[in-house]
């Protein structure tokens, strides 16, 4: 159906922007306002830090208010907030003030996860793909915060980079309004198989299995976090110290950046297809076996190599991301799906907000290599952690 089609397009730009947006800091305090502002990279980025907590613990009052009252409403309330946070956040001239527009940007943010991907599963028999497809944006989004920052700094300062992708932001909230007032009398396709969906796809489990799965989800969601978050904040970070014969600029930083994240991307649809079609135990086995293998690897390396490894790692790191978001949708009933997801991103982005001020504490210490040690005993734990999920996973007929 068509109209199913145009809301799929606003949820993955939806997706596209929430990551977008809340990473822009992480290039703009690496380039440019470190020296602006006269502070140190580990003195800055910890002001990141009330941003990631609120992407966190915002996403459990979001997603209640989503199943009680409208996933829809609620998006709409994303677009035109997250948007109006960001341009808002551009006026900043003390670290205070840019800590309280992230802040905003976290507090929208946080409605995405929750609302968006229950309603980018709703009414579907094969989840994977979807949800690969709607992940790719985002990751797009993590590359292009990279990209775009660091071209709009280099030619029009680092308020650019917050108003331009606010403005876009705020745009699309306007275009997703009129798009659900003219369609207030034609409901999706998966508002009418509501019915029918609430067994699609659907993995019957009894309460013991059941609570032993969310259990890995939730362990294994807020290991996958802390790492999702560390690399992606730290690697215009990373990119500049390991080819920082190379890299000269904020542009030519941002461009390798968004090299590595676009190519990663790849990473969710190829689990995405994978887990639609073969056990999803053994793709999370060895989707985090390789995060192990690729974290360790990139301990010590420079130059072109140290790319090509964190292509590598990043590529795993992404592939993740659906995993715990198909399982979630294959043991949870609709109607309450929207708190499920809630639950699953409050623990992840709170836990994944220690992220920010253990990169500055690592990095002024000790520098990236032992971080990527740490990251690869975390992935370890995650690998051993999926081992408990029961093997009767399988995807829907």
């Amino acid at each position: 159906m068509a109209r199913d089609r145009v809301h799929f397009a606003f949820l993955n730009l939806g997706h596209f922007f929430d990551h977008l947006l809340l990473l822009v800091f992480a290039t703009v305090a690496a380039l440019t306002l470190t020296r602006e502002w006269g502070m140190t990279y580990a003195e800055l980025i910890p002001y990141a830090t009330p941003a990631l907590i609120a992407f966190g613990l915002c996403a459990l009052p979001a997603g209640w208010l989503a199943d009680r009252w409208s996933r829809e409403g609620m998006m709409l309330v994303f677009f035109l907030g997250m948007g109006a946070s960001a341009c808002a956040t551009s006026f900043a001239s003390t670290p205070i003030e840019i800590a309280m527009g992230l802040f905003a940007i976290g507090v929208f943010g946080a409605i995405y996860h929750p609302v968006g991907l229950a309603l980018v599963i709703q009414g579907r028999e094969r989840t994977g793909m979807p949800l690969a497809v709607n992940g790719v944006f985002g990751n797009l989004g993590v590359a292009c915060a990279a990209l775009f920052s660091g071209l709009l700094v280099d030619h029009s300062g680092w308020q650019a980079a917050f108003i331009w992708p606010g403005v876009a932001t705020f745009i699309i909230g306007i275009g997703y309004a009129g798009f659900l007032y003219r369609g207030s009398n034609q409901p999706l396709s998966q508002e009418a198989d509501a019915v029918k969906e609430k067994q699609a796809g659907q993995v019957n489990v009894d309460s013991a299995v059941f609570k032993r799965i969310l259990a890995v989800v939730f362990f294994s969601t807020a290991l996958g976090g802390l790492i999702f978050q560390s690399t992606t904040f730290a690697l215009p970070k990373v990119i500049d110290e390991v080819l920082a014969d190379i890299a000269v600029s904020a542009s030519a930083v941002g461009w390798y950046a968004f090299v590595v994240f676009a190519a990663a991307s790849v990473g969710q649809l190829i689990v995405g297809f994978l887990v639609d079609r073969w056990s999803l135990k053994w793709v999370f086995l060895a989707v985090a076996a390789f995060q192990v293998l690729f974290f360790w690897v990139m301990i010590g390396l420079s130059g072109l190599l140290a790319l090509s490894v964190a292509v590598a790692f990043m590529l795993v790191v992404f592939g993740q991301i659906p995993i715990n978001d198909v399982l979630i949708g294959r043991v949870t009933r609709s109607e309450w799906r929207s708190r499920v997801f809630a639950t699953r991103y409050l623990i992840t982005f709170s836990v994944s907000a220690t992220a920010v001020p253990m990169i500055a504490w690592i990095h002024a210490g000790w520098g990236f290599d032992l971080l990527f040690a740490l990251l690869a005993v975390v992935a370890a734990m995650i690998f051993f952690a999926v081992v408990l999920l029961p093997r009767a996973l399988a995807p829907a007929a």
